[in-house]
Formats: C-alpha cells, structure tokens, sequence
C-alpha cells in the first residue's frame, strides 16, 4: 500500500486559552476567604470611639475576639447576608450602624442599585436618549469642534450623574461615519467617546456605582465633598474636551499626522453626513426632560446645603434640606422608572419587562456589593479591622493632609486595576480608607473623591475594561495606538488630580 492511500492528517498543537482576570465576583469570592484565613492569625483589637462612633486616635487596645471555630465558619458562610441586613452579632442578631453604615446595612446600596438599572432599561427603551444624542449629531455635524465638544459634554454630564459608561459603545456606528464625514480619523471618535464618558465618571458627582457606593461605606452623605466634585469636573472636562479637539484639528489640518491612518473608505463619507436628522418626537423631549428632573432633584435632595453653602460641615441644616439617603432614592428612581415609562406610553406589558430586566442587567453589581460587605462582616466579628488600621496609623501621623489625599490616590490605582467592579472596590477599600482619614484630620468626602479619581483614571486605559477595549475593537483602532493618544491626557490628568485632592484636603 502506497503512502497516498492512507490519510495524512497533521496534529495541531493543542490551543491554549488566553488569560484572562477573573471576574469581579470571582476576585471578592477569593479576597473573602484570604481574609478569612488572615483573621486566624491577625490579632484582635479596639480603638475607642467618639460620640460619632469615629476611631480615637491613639487609644488601640488589644482585645480578645470572643469567637469560637462555630463562631468562625458561620462568618465566612454568612457574612455576605450579614452584611445585607446589617447583621453585627452573629450570636444575637443584633444591628450594629457602624458596620455597614446605615441601620439597613448594604440593602438600600443593594435595592438602589436594581432601582437605577431599572430606569437607565426604561430610558434606553424609549428611545429618547438615543435620539438627542444623535440629533445633536447631526445639528452640528458641519461644525466639527462643537460637535466633539458637544458630545463630549453630554457623556460626561451622564458619566458624572449616573455612571454612564458601557452604554456608550452603541454610538460608535453613529459618531464614528460622522468624524470621518468632517476630515477627522477614527481616533478622534474614540477619544469623543471613551474620553468624554470616562471623563464623568472619573469626576463623579453624584454617580451611585461611584460616589454613592463609597460615600455608603465611609458612612457620609452622597452630598458631602460634592462641591469639589463639581469644580473638579468642569475643570477636567474642559482640559480633555481640548485635548481631543487639539488632535482633531491637526489631523484635518494634515491627515498624515493622523495616528490610526485611514481605511479604504475613510475618505468618503459623505454620505453620513447628508444622513437624515433623527426625528425627536413631543414624547422623546418629555421623557428627556423627566430624566433630567429626576437626577435634578436626586442631587438637591442629598447636598448637605447648610455645610456645601458655608463650608462648615457641624453647621445646622436648612428647613429644606432633605437629607434622602439609599432607601428614599430607591423609592425615586423606582417610581421614576414607572413615570417615564408612562409619558413614553410604553404600555404595561412593555414597562413591567423593562423594570424586571433592567434589574436583572443591574443584580452583578448589587451582588459584587454584598459580596464586599461580607469581608467586612469578617473584619468587623473578628475584631481585626481596628489592628489594620493600627498598623497603618503611624503612616498618618506626622502627614500633612494634603499628601495623604495623594497617598490615597495613589494607593488605589493598583487596587482599580485588581478589582475591577467600581462597587467592590470602593466597597472593600472604605471601612479602611474613612477612618484613616479622621486620623490624618481629613475630610472622608476627600478620600471618597481620592478613590473614585482613581478607579476612573484607571478605567481610560486599562485594557480589562470593556468600555476601552470594547470601544477600540468597533471603532478599528489598534489599542497600543489608542495608548500613544491617551498618553500625554493621562499625565496631565494625574497631576490635576493630585492637585485637586491635595487642595480639598488642606481646605476642606
């Protein structure tokens, strides 16, 4: 028999998957038990508290935890729903307010969160935002500056309010033609896109996956620091709305100073912008400005006006004050959800699906919170949280407040990058960070703005991120071009923002 007349089959060398960082879950899921572990061998110990059931420096003891090994592995199977209920005593059932913050514990986080997901689904499902973004697109599609600050300002007014981030990679089929249409190159669209949301989110305000999520955990209103926040937006969006538009000038002015260069069929699009104007109907523009009500009134009925007003944080609160926290939110948003959903007239089959799926889109990130409380009801039973923080306390002393402001930062880039849930880590991060601030004589809102800096300067490039890499891949740009745009931003970004946290720290 001849060779010919067997089969030649090649073997391929088996394929090895890609690496890839676990989840967000999978990451608290082993945070949790290595926690766990540590707790065995971690000293117990208190500080003594104020009337504000703040830390009193200097005055750690050593204590003993009380805990039996039954007492133990109850902790690590039940430390998440503890942390739900606010569960302190695992023995008593007895809620404690500094455990998670508020009396509910992490539920009003919890049922916010599922609240927001709710309305965004109900918004997205009108139509309405969809459309005013491209309406204004196309308004000023022939005025290429303002069109790319326009956009970038809408992004960053969402990003800011309501996290507004993975929702943007739907507009790349929109924006991406137009940029083209005006003599720009892809990476102008990317850095519209990514940059103008990642912006917002960055210089969160009033965002709940953010600010609101870190505000919980550091036991302050989502109202406090918010006038820093806001200065800090303008300011930075304004630089980075610049900075996209410096490039989108220099490669219209001479397309071979382009960084991504152009495909076949760059140079002719014409036809995008000769597209029709989208139609934005009487109901789209009321169900825009319903939205725009309800995150009006989301941020009045939080500030602290009294204290944002004078700069005194102990000065007594107006009459109109509201002072909503988790639990009334949740209640707004729901009920924002249901009213949208109505001047849309989406009809109730519609509305009931949209309320149920946007709260089912929105349940990784409510449990990525309940996940991260649970480590603190393991820190907190075992009586080691006040040890870390003694063993961190002299690092404190004899810093000025504005280099601890940076150090926070600066700590938190690396944590953004190894836990990449916004929730989980602001969640994780705070029962240490807030205290360690009333030690180094700072305001908690300062650190909270710390953290969130750094989760959303992290959050422009790193490429675990869906919203970078995800945006890249759909506007056909490479991401190691995408890195050389963003380099110079970076940067300056991170020096305007120790800057910034430095300044709140020292008069705040």
């Amino acid at each position: 028999m001849s060779t010919t007349d067997t089969p030649q089959t090649t073997e391929q060398p088996p394929h090895k998957p890609k690496f890839t960082l676990p989840s967000a879950l999978t990451v608290l899921a082993i945070v949790t038990i290595a926690v766990w572990l540590l707790a065995f061998l971690v000293p117990s110990g208190l500080y003594d508290r104020n009337d504000s059931g703040a830390p009193i420096q200097g005055t750690y003891h050593r204590v003993d935890s009380g805990q039996s090994l039954v007492d133990r592995l109850n902790d690590l199977f039940l430390a998440p729903v503890n942390g739900l209920y606010g569960i302190q005593d695992q023995k008593t059932g007895q809620v404690g307010p500094d455990l998670a913050g508020e009396l509910y514990g992490s539920a009003g986080v919890f049922l916010f969160v599922l609240a927001i997901g709710a309305f965004i689904t109900v918004v997205f499902a009108t139509g309405a935002l969809d459309r005013g973004i491209g309406r204004l697109a196309h308004r000023l599609r022939e005025r290429g500056a303002l069109l790319i600050a326009g956009i970038m300002v809408v992004f960053s007014v969402l990003g800011t309010v309501e996290g507004f981030a993975e929702e943007t990679l739907g507009f790349y089929g929109l924006i991406v033609p137009l940029m083209l249409a005006l003599g720009y190159d892809r990476m102008v669209a990317v850095g519209t896109i990514i940059l103008g949301a990642g912006i917002g989110v960055l210089c969160s305000t009033v965002n709940p996956f953010a600010t609101g999520v870190a505000s919980s955990a550091a036991d302050i209103s989502l109202g406090d620091g918010i006038v820093l926040r806001f200065v800090m937006w303008v300011v930075l969006t304004a630089v980075t709305v610049a900075y996209v538009i410096r490039y989108a000038r220099r490669v219209q002015r001479n397309p071979e100073r382009s960084l991504t260069g152009f495909l076949p069929g760059d140079r002719d699009q014409d036809a995008a912008s000769e597209a029709a104007e989208p139609e934005l109907t009487g109901l789209h523009k009321a169900v825009l400005v319903t939205m725009g009500l309800v995150f009006a009134f989301m941020i009045f009925s939080v500030v602290p006006w009294a204290s944002a007003l004078t700069g005194d944080a102990d000065a007594r609160p107006y009459g109109f004050e509201l002072g909503w926290s988790f639990p009334q939110l949740a209640a707004l948003f729901l009920c924002a959800a249901v009213l949208i959903g109505l001047v849309a007239r989406l009809g109730e089959p519609k509305l009931s699906s949209m309320i149920v799926q946007g709260a089912a889109d929105f349940i990784s990130p409510a449990l990525v919170i309940v996940l991260a409380r649970g480590v603190t009801v393991i820190m907190n039973n075992s009586k080691i949280t006040d040890t870390v923080l003694h063993s961190i306390e002299g690092i404190v002393k004899g810093t000025s407040s504005g280099v601890f402001a940076i150090i926070v930062f600066v700590v938190n880039l690396p944590l953004a990058f190894l836990i990449p849930s916004t929730s989980g880590h602001a969640t994780l991060a705070m029962p240490i960070l807030a205290p360690l601030a009333d030690f180094a004589g700072v305001s908690r809102a300062v650190v909270v703005t710390a953290w969130q800096a750094a989760s959303g300067w992290m959050n422009l490039w790193v490429p675990t991120t869906a919203v970078t890499i995800g945006g890249v891949a759909l506007a056909k740009v490479g991401y190691d071009k995408y890195l050389r745009f963003v380099w110079p931003l970076l940067a300056l970004l991170f020096l305007m923002i120790c800057g910034f946290v430095a300044f709140g720290a020292v008069f705040t």
